[in-house]
């Protein structure tokens, strides 16, 4: 049995989100995706080792509301905040596997060119190395 059994065995879609206007623009894409297929949507607010307490952590007051809008919806919702070292897409493509997830969802914010080389880019690791498609929004 997998983790997605938990969830009303429904196939799932992984919702990347961080609490920002990127963030937001995934949940509504996200949730928009599985109530079109039918699916469950995990939403992942994933802290990079190390970095509790940083504005990307979300507490439980924003875990209820993103629940409460899947509701809405009429979308099951689970919120999982693992940790990850430096490897985000790793964690993400453990997770789509543990919940059978069919597409994973991120947010998209624009960076300047020099901004990509000097830090990188998470979302583009997350679009080069995903096993399942990506779907991205745009805040």
């Amino acid at each position: 049995m997998c983790a997605a059994d938990n969830i009303l065995g429904a196939m799932t879609i992984l919702i990347g989100y961080l609490p920002a206007p990127e963030g937001e623009a995934a949940l509504r894409a996200g949730f928009a995706e599985a109530k079109l297929r039918s699916s469950t949507a995990v939403v992942i607010n994933s802290q990079r080792r190390g970095a509790s307490g940083t504005p990307t952590e979300i507490g439980e007051d924003e875990i209820k509301r993103i629940v409460d809008l899947g509701r809405e919806s009429d979308i099951e919702v689970e919120v999982l905040q693992p940790d990850h070292e430096d490897d985000l897409p790793g964690t993400l493509n453990e997770l789509a596997t543990e919940y059978e997830a069919q597409l994973i969802v991120i947010g998209l914010r624009k960076r300047s060119a020099i901004g990509k080389f000097i830090l990188g880019s998470q979302a583009q690791r997350i679009l080069l190395e995903a096993e399942v498609p990506v779907l991205t929004a745009k805040a």
